[in-house]
């Protein structure tokens, strides 16, 4: 097994842009604004003959008693619960704080190997300017720079050289886990709908900060989770609002982060909220699944919550809103009550099968010659549209390409017959189906 990495400090510290430099990604949100990281993020770190799993989590008040500060207390003591090594992030440019103090004190009460980190130390020498955070306690002070790269190898180096001497439990060389077969679920929505508590509920633990506040999640966070034999990459992505809405810059940066995950997915369960009905912004995000090509799930959560008279308000705003979403499957949940759950996991299995699905040319061939024979395409002037052939272009979403003659001609509305034709053949549900039209040109037209 990998050694895990857990990243505690105060907020603002650089927590997440060492946690970028040690997985060597961009997975966290890195800004010059306090507190922006909420959750717990797990990612995995490569550096030099080490193979380790680093825990970014949000800034750490071990005081706080109420709000969701104290929900991300409760998450960065998971963090360090989860751990082998601690690295303990300061910031040397501003020094010591009272909150250092206080999460030294936490700290100092584990049994846990820790290490203490002074980031932000481009340009200073190891000196009298660190000499203050020896009054944590906690030992010999680490001086980086998480930025420019500066002591990042010899700070995992004196992390986990105490680990792995002479210790079996981690192997280092072991084979890292096949993406093969993991479905990468993504759950997006618009702020407070309830995506964190759904995936909390599915855990059977508080993983992620649920709160009643819109906007809690900023981060996309990845969760791996196995179910009837299924692994699962579940991400529990930020709300995403409509642009004249989003005025933090923080937000702008969590919309960008919603849209990766989700053309990232496999497949995205769009979560709606039923005291609310459909707005614009659920349609708008519809519209950003619709145009990645994403397989969809359609959830209605809180369903408890409302009349009858309520829903049938809300089943008709899903008809006339999110009329271009009708191949995705609808379900009724409660994600608090955990009632209507079991149908979504069927759901989103076969539109993930949909989505992958492998279509054989002399079917498709068949079925188009049989569809014209059918319903021939509309003259347009002297010619009438000719459809000769059709293989499969691609998976995710699934893509027909057709050849012909003058398939400039073929409307919209006969590319939507023949898509019924072809969700029908091939049993296709809750994925956008591409229909992309060929012409072959007379190679002697110009002679």
């Amino acid at each position: 097994m990998k050694p895990v990495i857990a990243l505690v400090g105060r907020p603002n510290v650089g927590k997440s842009t060492l946690f970028n430099r040690l997985t060597k990604s961009r997975d966290a949100i890195v800004a010059d604004f306090a507190g922006l990281t909420r959750d717990r993020h797990y990612g995995d770190g490569h550096l030099g003959k080490y193979d380790f799993i680093v825990i970014d989590t949000g800034g750490f008040e071990p005081t706080a008693e109420s709000g969701i500060y104290k929900e991300m207390a409760k998450q960065t003591r998971q963090a360090v619960a989860e751990a082998d090594v601690v690295i303990f992030v300061l910031d040397a440019r501003q020094g010591l704080s009272a909150q250092d103090h206080d999460i030294g004190n936490y700290l100092r009460r584990l049994s846990k190997p820790c290490l203490l980190v002074a980031n932000k130390a481009e340009g200073m020498q190891e000196g009298h300017q660190l000499v203050e955070f020896f009054e944590l306690g906690l030992g010999q002070v680490h001086a980086v720079s998480a930025a420019h790269g500066q002591g990042i190898r010899s700070m995992v180096e004196l992390a986990l050289d105490p680990l792995l001497a002479g210790n079996e439990d981690f192997a280092l060389d072991e084979a890292s886990a096949e993406e093969d077969g993991v479905i990468r679920l993504a759950v997006a929505g618009r702020p407070n709908v309830g995506k964190s508590t759904l995936i909390n509920t599915w855990l059977g633990e508080e993983r992620l900060v649920a709160f009643d506040m819109p906007g809690t999640t900023r981060d996309a966070i990845h969760v791996p989770l196995e179910f009837k034999g299924q692994r699962y990459d579940l991400i529990d992505t930020a709300g995403l609002r409509r642009k004249g809405k989003v005025f933090e810059a923080i937000e702008k940066f969590s919309v960008v982060k919603t849209l990766q995950a989700i053309a990232s997915a496999n497949v995205v369960l769009l979560l709606l909220d039923a005291t609310q009905g459909v707005t614009d912004q659920d349609a708008h995000i519809a519209g950003y699944i619709l145009e990645s090509g994403r397989a969809v799930v359609l959830a209605i959560n809180k369903w408890d919550a409302i009349d009858a008279y309520q829903r049938e308000l809300v089943q008709r705003s899903i008809e006339s809103r999110l009329s271009f979403l009708k191949f995705a499957k609808l379900h009724f949940i409660s994600a608090q009550k955990r009632t209507g759950l079991a149908p979504v996991w069927d759901s989103i299995g076969r539109a993930y099968k949909s989505a992958f699905c492998k279509m054989s040319t002399p079917v498709l061939t068949r079925l188009l010659l049989e569809s014209v024979q059918f319903q021939s395409p509309k003259r347009a002037g002297m010619f009438r549209p000719k459809l000769r052939y059709a293989h499969q272009g691609g998976m995710n979403p699934p893509i027909i390409v057709v050849h012909g003659n003058s398939l400039d001609h073929v409307t919209e509305s006969y590319k939507r017959f023949l898509e019924g034709r072809f969700r029908k053949e091939f049993s296709l549900e809750g994925t956008p189906l591409r229909i992309e039209l060929k012409t072959s040109h007379n190679p002697y037209k110009d002679d």
